[in-house]
């Protein structure tokens, strides 16, 4: 199975080959690729599998799919040892 997580571009690497951006993952700050991306610009949200963006995705739906994630980081959080999952 593969996952692949929306962030938003904060910034653009200058002069890096290949083409790298910081991009936020809601707090956490990491260079991925958008080698693949010429159209991705600053403060696009895309979704990065190992570290390369994909495709772009609206604002809308990478905020809803990043509030699904933190709400599932909650319901573990919320179970108890031993419980079934």
């Amino acid at each position: 199975m593969c996952l692949a997580i929306p962030g938003k571009i904060e910034s653009i690497v200058e002069g890096s080959n290949p083409k790298m951006a910081k991009v936020d993952f809601g707090g956490i700050k990491k260079n991925v690729c958008i080698e693949f991306l010429p159209e991705a610009g600053l403060h696009d949200y895309v979704l990065v599998h190992v570290g390369v963006a994909l495709t772009k995705v609206d604002e809308k739906e990478a905020l809803e799919t990043i509030e699904l994630f933190k709400e599932m980081g909650d319901a573990l959080d919320e179970l108890k040892e031993g419980d079934p999952v």
